[in-house]
């Protein structure tokens, strides 16, 4: 590993807005090779990346079942947007000369492999990016839930959440001025202010396991990799 490198190995969890652009809506080719080259500059610093992504660009599980479609329908069609970028963004990485795999929860044999802990842990330490897909293969769960869940199976050394600003604040800084930006957080600061960070199952996920969670604007240029280096901006949140 690269010495400026923080990290060995880490799970980078994008949403699936995040993937969209300009774009109202689906994915954005010029997004997804930025992705994609943000990836590629991390892996090349030796460090091990895997990937989950969100789904909400192309469909949410939530929002399905608020028009009257049954929740557990709406998250499996949720779940099989997430392979739809997953797919997407594994294209990029090898077009930018990235080895990829992308494991789903979901069995699918003619589109991806399906997840196998053992596996990913050898295409890790082989040098491939990992996507996982299909969130955790069961309805009710959030990608938020999935990506904790991976990171911990994977053995990760941090979460790292890409987001559309550059750390956690008080509030929403796109809609309240006077929103505070913090540098570090505990777990259960993140539970007791009711920040709109990941939700509960994920954040006592990590605390549990003893992941830090690392949430930074992937929009900025170099910001994966300075995160991993430990420069830029960026909200650190882990145990006492």
């Amino acid at each position: 590993m690269a010495s400026n490198a923080q990290y060995r190995r880490v799970l980078l969890k994008i949403s699936g807005e995040g993937l969209m652009g300009a774009k109202e809506y689906g994915l954005d080719p010029v997004t997804l090779d930025r992705v994609a080259g943000e990836i590629r500059s991390v892996r090349d610093l030796g460090v091990e990346v895997c990937v989950v992504i969100g789904g909400g660009n192309i469909f949410r599980g939530v929002s399905g079942a608020s028009t009257g479609m049954e929740r557990a329908a709406a998250d499996n069609v949720g779940m099989l947007a997430t392979v739809i970028n997953a797919l997407s963004l594994q294209n990029s990485l090898e077009k930018n000369g990235v080895e990829t795999r992308v494991q789903s929860a979901i069995v699918m044999p003619t589109v991806c492999e399906s997840f196998i802990r053992r596996r990913a842990i050898r295409h890790l330490e082989k040098g491939r990016v990992v996507i996982f897909a299909a969130g955790t293969g069961n309805p009710f769960f959030t990608t938020d839930t999935a990506a904790a869940l991976r990171g911990v199976e994977m053995g990760c050394d941090a979460l790292l959440k890409a987001t559309q600003v550059d750390g956690v604040y008080s509030a929403d800084p796109k809609k309240v001025k006077d929103a505070v930006r913090y540098d570090r957080l505990t777990f259960n600061e993140v539970l007791a202010r009711d920040l709109a960070v990941m939700d509960t199952s994920a954040i006592a996920l990590c605390r549990e396991n003893r992941m830090p969670i690392v949430v930074f604007d992937l929009h900025r240029p170099g910001a994966f990799a300075q995160v991993v280096s430990g420069c830029g901006l960026f909200t650190t949140i882990a145990n006492d």
